[in-house]
């Protein structure tokens, strides 16, 4: 009688793989300029534009 092989299952894992810009919080720096010669003044959050806010790597 042949042996038998078996495949190795695929994950069931559900884990993602976090937005490389954002780290996975779907937020980043963003510069805040004011005044005629737009100097920086502060940074505030805003939306990643690489996972759309959802923290997922978009190719995962």
């Amino acid at each position: 009688m042949a042996t038998r092989t078996t495949k190795p299952k695929p994950s069931t894992s559900t884990e993602l793989a976090a937005c490389q810009p954002c780290g996975g919080t779907g937020n980043v720096p963003t510069t805040v300029r004011v005044g005629r010669k737009r100097r920086p003044v502060g940074q505030q959050d805003g939306l990643c534009l690489n996972c759309l806010g959802s923290g997922t790597a978009p190719d995962a």
